[in-house]
């Protein structure tokens, strides 16, 4: 289909292969129609809450690593647990929540976010906080696949849907514009931890009673062999990441990249020959879903492992507290929940590759104005970039969603969400440990934090290029 630049949300209606809602229900005797507002409430809030408990360290980085013993070279770990299992454990939590039910997986998910959250709280040791921290990330998944999933079921038409994905979008913004702020604002980061499982396991209930089952079955049995394949890839990848900062052309990081690339071979091999892939690997064909994915790839390269490792440096560099660099990074945070929730005025006007082009720009801009502040000690001059970047994290927020249930047949709502999310995870895990392992290379802070912010910059610069090439077949 052409990027015609009308209404975006036209690709948003396809045949979505689920039984047709009837007064049965919409998948069979004794199953009940969606909610849409308490469907949108619900997963809304549990989206939200997810990206409070994905950003916790952002601020309490210093304390935690002081508490737990943690050297700098393994504090990658800290930051990199909850978007390493959200990465390997997407793409299956998308293809059981379509073929085992969205409402179950949401659940199940939801719960285990809260007890993984209050187990983190009670960690005394770096790899003990890190092991719940990936088992975070993979509850995580479960949570976030699925609720898109449940979105475009209660919402079929191109109208709701677009409305919906605005305000999911809106609230993973809002959950990485609070989460900061709560953690500041509460003494003790183990307390801060107990808050936010306690919350997750009262949205699981609230999910459990008030959520109607909704699934688009294949039959066949999960691909473990590719979650296994994809997610062993993904630690490897991370680990010579992480290793890097002690220099690059070395043996310990050689080894576990030639093995990561090994890995995403096997992987590939094994979903060619799945009966149920995790990923249907003909969507590659498709610009549509490959630009979602190099979107979602750029995101966490770029804007999440550039953010969430700037706070702790500049804690380090400025000697700010906790909660003052939640207040400076609300400046960003802030205006991307309040642009992507804006963000559907521009359906029908920029379709959402533009959109996302654009967000990368204002990133790109944005960081390359806060060049030379570090070191300069000022944070003031760090806000005019703050500003920009906001701006542009708000229309990736609001146009990954949307591009991500557009770029899949509606019936398998749930696996785009997790293949682009995927994408977006994996980004975040390699972006993390460059950024710490550019930042603390150079001499001093303010040198690493400017190499950081080039490197952001290009990273930007990519995505916008990446997602405007990636164009429909006329």
């Amino acid at each position: 289909m052409p990027d015609t630049g009308t209404d975006p949300t036209a690709a948003a209606a396809p045949t979505t292969g689920e039984a047709p809602r009837t007064a049965a229900g919409p998948d069979g005797p004794g199953e009940r129609p969606p909610h849409p507002g308490r469907t949108l409430a619900v997963t809304s809030a549990a989206t939200a809450v997810a990206l409070m408990i994905y950003t916790a360290p952002m601020v309490t980085l210093p304390a935690t690593a002081a508490a737990l013993g943690t050297a700098p070279s393994a504090q990658a770990w800290l930051l990199n647990g909850t978007p390493l299992g959200l990465a390997a454990a997407l793409l299956v939590a998308g293809s059981l929540a379509d073929d085992h039910g969205r409402r179950r997986v949401f659940v199940l998910g939801t719960l285990a976010l809260g007890l993984t959250t209050l187990l983190s709280a009670l960690a005394t040791t770096t790899w003990l906080f890190t092991a719940a921290r990936i088992a975070q990330g993979v509850a995580s998944a479960a949570l976030l696949a699925s609720s898109l999933g449940l979105l475009v079921h209660a919402f079929p038409t191109p109208g709701g849907r677009l409305r919906a994905t605005g305000v999911w979008g809106a609230c993973v913004s809002g959950g990485i514009a609070v989460g900061p702020l709560l953690t500041g604002a509460i003494p003790s980061w183990r307390g801060a931890y107990a808050v936010l499982g306690a919350a997750a396991l009262l949205l699981a209930g609230l999910g459990a009673r008030g959520l109607a089952e909704s699934r688009s079955p294949r039959g066949g049995r999960p691909d473990l062999a590719g979650a296994l394949t994809f997610g062993a890839a993904l630690v490897a990848l991370v680990a010579a990441l992480t290793l890097g900062r002690d220099g690059w052309l070395r043996a310990p990081v050689g080894v576990p990249l030639a093995a990561a690339v090994l890995l995403l071979g096997a992987f590939a091999l094994v979903e060619r020959r799945a009966g149920t892939p995790m990923i249907d690997l003909g969507l590659l064909r498709r610009p549509r879903f490959l630009a979602s994915s190099a979107g979602g790839l750029f995101t966490g390269l770029g804007v999440i492992g550039l953010f969430s490792y700037l706070p702790a440096l500049l804690q380090q560099a400025l000697g700010l507290t906790a909660m003052d660099t939640a207040w400076l990074f609300l400046v960003w945070s802030g205006l991307s929940f309040a642009v992507a929730l804006q963000a559907r005025r521009l359906a029908g006007r920029v379709p959402p590759r533009r959109q996302l082009a654009l967000g990368f720009a204002l990133h790109t801009v944005g960081v390359l104005t806060m060049l030379g502040a570090v070191g300069a000690g000022s944070w003031t001059r760090l806000l005019p970039g703050l500003v920009a970047a906001g701006v542009g994290s708000g229309l990736l927020n609001a146009a990954l969603p949307l591009l991500a249930v557009e770029s899949v047949p509606a019936a398998r709502a749930a696996m785009g969400s997790g293949a682009q999310q995927t994408f977006r995870y994996v980004g975040s895990c390699a972006g993390v440990a460059l950024t710490i392992a550019v930042a603390t290379s150079a001499d001093g802070p303010g040198p690493g934090a400017d190499l950081a912010l080039w490197v952001s910059a290009g990273l930007g610069l990519a995505g916008a290029a990446a997602v405007l090439g990636l164009r429909e077949r006329r």
